[in-house]
């Protein structure tokens, strides 16, 4: 790539758009040489982060470019999937915002466009780039937990109601990542529950629920109408339990309790008892998460290795979002996924 640079391309300035444009406008890896939006205040947002880039309104500039080598999409999710494909289709390599897709098929089109490319392509689930989510992750893989028995999330807060999706497709991936990343295996069944009460016929407020195959479940509760702002996620192990809590200022927490077998007993009262060892609070280094999401982007690039959030996890993703979204239209009712769901 040209200088040793990845010459980058940003499809949407609106909330999030601006801080991918700061992000890699900050990296010395890269070069941000486009920036496109339909709103000129947006672009010229943009053009103060990264003055050298050219701006414009079209997405065809970009793909038509020979000064980007990758395109970031920033745009609303209804777009993600048709952007990313013609992006992929023009050479380019791909990092797009979550969710991949609104649908299943459509997420698969994104994927199949991106091996027939041999692009990378790299979805936004931030939360697997989070410091203290990557430790939890190690403690997981190293069997400090033992084996995990369930987990669950709470994703609420008092805050900016979506037209075009509802709680489940915009905050459900964010949890649904994590709970991929940790469990290592798709679900089985999931099931959700909903209710609109700001839009008619966009859900602000689910709880869903995951049945794996191996007896672990997880349960996640997303809305934009509480009155708090909550963001945890709770693990449930054999030995060790953990909540990662993303607003509190200690961010992980584990929690050395459970309970154990003694080796004999003689009334049924005996059989089980309590451990509880104490709390361990690891000290992490708190770096932004975007920053290290965008750095593992570059990564990929430079290696040619799969994203951490690449095609594999994304489609998965979206097949449970799928799989609740049929569930919340059909009264809650169970849905089955196939096994193609699994990890490779």
């Amino acid at each position: 790539m040209a200088s040793g640079h990845v010459r980058v391309g940003i499809a949407g300035i609106g909330y999030w758009g601006i801080n991918l444009v700061r992000t890699f406008a900050h990296d010395s890896r890269a070069r941000v040489t486009w920036v496109c939006d339909p709103v000129p205040e947006a672009r010229a947002r943009a053009l103060a982060l990264a003055p050298a880039a050219r701006s414009s309104e079209r997405f065809e500039d970009l793909l038509g470019a020979d000064d980007v080598d990758a395109v970031v999409i920033a745009t609303p999710a209804v777009t993600h999937a048709a952007l990313a494909r013609r992006a992929l289709q023009a050479g380019k390599h791909v990092f797009v915002e979550k969710p991949l897709a609104l649908g299943v098929e459509d997420a698969e089109a994104v994927v199949a466009a991106a091996d027939q490319a041999g692009k990378t392509l790299m979805v936004g689930h931030l939360m697997v780039y989070h410091p203290a989510v990557e430790h939890l992750a190690e403690l997981v893989a190293g069997g400090e937990l033992g084996d995990i028995r369930y987990l669950y999330a709470t994703r609420v807060n008092l805050g900016r109601a979506r037209r075009d999706e509802n709680a489940l497709w915009s905050f459900g991936p964010h949890d649904l990542s994590m709970i991929d990343l940790l469990v290592g295996i798709a679900p089985e069944r999931v099931w959700a529950t909903g209710e609109s009460y700001l839009r008619p016929g966009v859900e602000d407020v689910v709880f869903m629920h995951l049945a794996f195959p191996d007896r672990r479940m997880a349960h996640v509760h997303l809305s934009w109408l509480d009155p708090r702002k909550e963001r945890r996620l709770t693990v449930v192990g054999s030995r060790k339990m953990v909540v990662f809590d993303d607003v509190s200022s200690e961010k992980l927490r584990i929690y050395d309790k459970g309970y154990e077998e003694p080796p004999g007993f003689t009334e049924f009262g005996e059989y089980l008892t309590i451990r509880s060892s104490g709390v361990y609070i690891p000290h992490l280094p708190m770096t932004e998460p975007l920053a290290r999401e965008c750095a593992h982007f570059l990564d990929c690039l430079d290696s040619g290795q799969s994203p951490r959030s690449g095609a594999a996890s994304a489609l998965r993703v979206v097949r449970v979002l799928a799989a609740a979204q049929r569930s919340l239209e059909h009264g809650s009712t169970p849905v089955p996924l196939a096994p193609a769901g699994d990890r490779e």
